[in-house]
C-alpha cells in the first residue's frame, strides 16, 4: 500500500498542467489588448534589440593609452627675449606627450634673475609699507616673491613704498599680453596615438589606420568626410570644431576637451570598430572679461654664467590646454542577455493581460458576468477526481474494513446526464469510521435531487442522521465514465491485481473509507 502510494506520487511529478482560457467576446478590451501587445513587441524589437542591442553582452571598462606628438615651428621677437625660434620641445608641455597637453601661444619673460635684494612688486598687498616697522625682518611675503629684509623702500618721498625682499631679482612685472606671440600656433599639428583594449573579449585596436603607405601620416589631416581615420589634427581645426576661434583663445589661453569614443559591435568584426572624435571647449562658462579667464602658469629655466653664478629666466606662459578623454563600449552576442530581455518582454505581455483583466472584470458594465465565468467557487475540501469504467461495476464486491457495494441501477435527472446508484453495506467498523468522519460527509435526504453544477460531486443518501446497515451512494457520470472523488485522504482509492475486479484492503481507518473497483492496471 505504502509502495503504491509513493510510486503514484513520484509519477505525478511528471504530469503536465496547463491553463484554462476563457474567450471574452468584448471588442473594446480585445483591441486594447492587441494594442498593448503591439506596443510591447515594438518596444522589445525596436528599442531593446535594434537600438540598444539587448542581445549582446557589453563591456565599458575600456583600457586605454594615449601618446601625443606636436609638430610646428614659430618665431618671436620681444624686448626681453629678443629673437627666439620655438619648436615642439619649447612650447609643448610636457614634451614627451600625454593625455593632457599644453601648447604655449603667448608668454611674459623675466630674464636673468639672480638671488639678491630688491623691492617687492607693488601688486603684492603684503609687500606694501609706510615705514621700516611694516617690514619685519625674516618674515615671508604672503603671495609674494621672497623674504622681508626689514627695510621699506620708497620712491620720490611718497608716503607708501614696498618692502625690500631677498629673492630672485628683479621680480616679475605684472601685466597681461596684448596678443598671441606665437601667431602661427593654430597651424601646429597634434598626432594622437590611442591604443584601446576590452579585456572581457580579448579585443585590442589602435586609432591609426592600418596601411602600408608610409607617406600617409605625413600628408593626411583629420577630416570627418575625407580622412576620418587620420589621427593628425590641426590646432585651428580643433578649436573651430569646438565652436571657437583659435586666435581669441591664444591671447589668454583656454581649455579644449577632445573625446575619443569607441563603440564597437564585435559581431560585425574587427574592421567595423572605429573611433569617433568630439571636441568641446571646457571653459566656455568663463568670459574673457572676468578675472578667471584664460589659462596660464609659470616655469623657469636655470643656468650659470662663466663665473659659476646661478641665474634663471622666469616665463609666465599662456596657451591652450588639451584634455584627451577616451570612452568606449564593446558588445558581442550572448545567450544570457538575450534570454533576460526576451523574458522581460514576456513579463510585460503578461502585465498587459493582467491590466486588461482588471478592466474587463471591474471596469466594464458586464464585469459581474465575466467574473462569474472566470472564477469558480467550491465548498468544503478540495476534491481530486478518479475515473472508473462503467462496465466494471456489475456485481457485488466486498472487502475487509470497507464499504461493500454493488451496482443497483443507472438513471438520469434534469441536472445530471447519467448517474449510478451503488448500495453499500456497513459493518461495525465502517459505521465507526463514518461517524468519526461525519464533518467531511455531505448527507442528502431520501428524495435526492442533485443541485450541484459540478459533474464530479458525490452524494451520500441516508434517512436522517442515523447509520443504517447500508448506504446508497449516487455517483454522477459522463457517458461511459464514472467520476468519483477523493473525499478524505490521497490514498482513498485502491488499485489491485485480484482477478479481473478487486480492491486492496486499506491499512487503517485514517487512510480509506470507501473502496471501489478500478481497472486492473497496477
Amino acid at each position: 500500500m505504502a509502495g503504491s502510494f509513493c510510486r503514484g506520487r513520484f509519477l505525478a511529478l511528471f504530469d503536465y498542467k496547463t491553463e484554462k482560457y476563457i474567450i471574452a467576446k468584448n471588442k473594446k478590451v480585445g483591441i486594447l489588448y492587441r494594442l498593448i501587445q503591439l506596443s510591447v513587441i515594438g518596444y522589445i524589437i525596436g528599442w531593446v534589440f535594434i537600438t540598444k542591442k539587448g542581445y549582446q553582452e557589453t563591456e565599458e571598462a575600456i583600457q586605454s593609452s594615449v601618446i601625443t606628438k606636436v609638430k610646428g615651428v614659430s618665431v618671436t621677437n620681444t624686448t626681453e627675449s629678443g629673437l627666439l625660434v620655438w619648436g615642439p620641445e619649447d612650447y609643448a608641455i610636457p614634451p614627451q606627450g600625454d593625455a593632457v597637453l599644453f601648447v604655449v601661444t603667448s608668454f611674459l619673460e623675466t630674464p636673468n634673475q639672480k638671488l639678491g635684494y630688491c623691492a617687492e612688486s607693488p601688486k603684492v598687498a603684503d609687500g606694501l609699507c609706510q615705514g621700516d616697522e611694516d617690514c619685519e625682518e625674516g618674515r615671508l611675503v604672503l603671495a609674494g616673491n621672497g623674504m622681508k629684509s626689514g627695510r621699506c623702500l620708497k620712491k620720490d618721498g611718497h608716503s607708501k613704498g614696498t618692502c625690500e625682499i631677498y629673492g630672485w631679482c628683479p621680480v616679475e612685472r605684472a601685466f597681461k599680453p596684448k596678443g598671441p606671440l606665437l601667431t602661427n600656433a593654430e597651424n601646429f599639428t597634434i598626432y594622437i596615438k590611442n591604443f584601446i583594449q576590452f579585456p572581457k573579449f580579448s579585443f585590442s585596436k589602435s586609432n591609426v589606420l592600418e596601411t602600408t603607405d608610409e607617406s600617409y601620416l605625413k600628408r593626411c589631416r583629420y577630416d570627418e568626410e575625407r580622412h576620418p581615420y587620420c589621427p593628425i589634427f590641426r590646432l585651428g581645426d580643433i578649436t573651430r570644431r569646438a565652436g571657437h576661434n583659435f586666435q581669441d583663445m591664444a591671447t589668454l589661453g583656454g581649455s579644449i576637451g577632445m573625446s575619443i569614443q569607441w563603440d564597437c559591435n564585435l559581431d560585425k568584426g574587427y574592421s567595423h570598430c572605429h573611433p569617433q572624435y568630439h571636441f568641446t571647449r571646457l571653459d566656455t562658462s568663463v568670459s574673457n572679461k572676468t578675472v578667471a579667464a584664460g589659462f596660464n602658469f609659470r616655469h623657469a629655466r636655470y643656468f650659470k654664467n662663466g663665473s659659476g653664478e646661478s641665474y634663471r629666466s622666469l616665463f609666465k606662459v599662456y596657451g591652450v590646454r588639451f584634455n584627451i578623454m577616451v570612452h568606449g563600449k564593446a558588445g558581442k552576442f550572448s545567450i544570457v542577455p538575450t534570454a533576460i530581455n526576451v523574458g522581460s518582454g514576456l513579463a510585460l505581455l503578461g502585465a498587459g493581460a493582467f491590466f486588461c483583466d482588471m478592466i474587463l472584470l471591474y471596469v466594464m458594465k458586464k464585469g459581474n458576468s465575466y467574473r462569474e465565468r472566470k472564477f469558480e467557487n467550491t465548498r468544503g475540501l478540495k476534491l481530486e477526481p478518479i475515473i472508473f469504467s462503467l462496465d466494471l461495476i456489475s456485481r457485488k464486491h466486498c472487502c475487509h474494513h470497507c464499504l461493500c457495494c454493488h451496482h443497483i441501477e443507472t438513471y438520469s435527472t434534469t441536472t445530471v446526464r447519467s448517474a449510478v446508484l451503488l448500495q453499500c453495506h456497513c459493518n461495525m467498523k465502517t459505521k465507526k469510521i463514518l461517524r468519526s468522519s461525519l464533518p467531511f460527509i455531505r448527507m442528502k435526504d431520501s428524495s435526492f435531487v442533485p443541485k450541484s453544477k459540478h459533474m464530479s460531486q458525490v452524494y451520500l443518501e441516508s434517512p436522517g442522521w442515523k447509520f443504517p446497515d447500508f448506504l446508497e451512494i449516487h455517483v454522477m457520470c459522463t457517458e461511459h465514465l464514472i467520476i468519483m472523488q477523493k473525499l478524505w485522504f490521497p490514498s482513498v482509492w485502491c488499485v489491485s491485481t485480484w482477478g479481473q475486479y478487486g480492491v486492496i484492503p486499506p491499512a487503517g481507518p485514517s487512510e480509506s473509507l470507501i473502496c471501489l473497483l478500478n481497472e486492473n492496471k497496477a
